[in-house]
């Protein structure tokens, strides 16, 4: 299987490599620009992988940590953006885990749903009746999506909410490009076989 590319040090941009070399430096303003930055990327991608506000909140804490134990080992192997990706990735693998092994459910109520991503944007033509079929099928989509296996959710959110390049979502799940493609091609069969099933909003 082709492997995802690694890029060199030298082709991580000037201001990036100077931000990772003064957090490995120890500089604390350096730190708060690199929260800055990433922390909304970090606590979005958790609410998409494990359906809870306070979770991801709690998990971008948890990245941060990790990051800021480990900056010193940042090479250039990837960007910032999706070395830190793949820190956040890990992390939610190890709580879902944990939820699983206590038998949580893994879903999202679309109340949660709403105000973790705020309201559905209406425009002028909008009705009631064209509000709540947007809402219902938004419900739909997030149930469908907590009902993926971890891997194929974790690879979709990064492809198709997070816009991701089959290079970088190999590097951030630590797996090679041929076995994103192929977590795509079933988590996109199964999205489709469960809106099917769910019949119309």
């Amino acid at each position: 299987m082709k492997q995802a590319r690694v890029a060199q040090w030298a082709e991580v941009g000037g201001r990036e490599a100077l931000l990772v070399q003064r957090c490995a430096g120890g500089e604390q303003m350096a730190f708060t620009e690199l929260v800055a930055e990433h922390q909304r990327m970090v606590v979005q991608l958790a609410m998409n992988l494990l359906g809870d506000r306070d979770e991801a909140l709690d998990l971008s804490q948890e990245v941060f940590l990790r990051v800021f134990r480990t900056i010193q080992r940042f090479r250039g192997q990837s960007s910032l953006r999706t070395w830190i990706y793949r820190i956040a990735v890990n992390q939610a693998r190890n709580r879902h885990r944990f939820w699983r092994r206590r038998h949580r459910a893994d879903q999202v109520s679309l109340d949660q749903h709403i105000a973790a991503h705020g309201e559905f944007r209406s425009t002028s033509d909008s009705t009631p009746d064209r509000v709540l079929a947007q809402k219902e099928l938004a419900a739909r989509l997030q149930h469908a999506l907590d009902s993926l296996p971890f891997d194929q959710r974790t690879a979709i959110v990064l492809r198709e909410v997070d816009g991701l390049s089959y290079e970088e979502i190999a590097f951030s799940l630590g797996v090679a490009i041929g076995t994103v493609k192929s977590r795509l091609t079933r988590a996109r069969r199964a999205l489709r076989q469960d809106l099917r099933e769910a019949g119309p909003a």
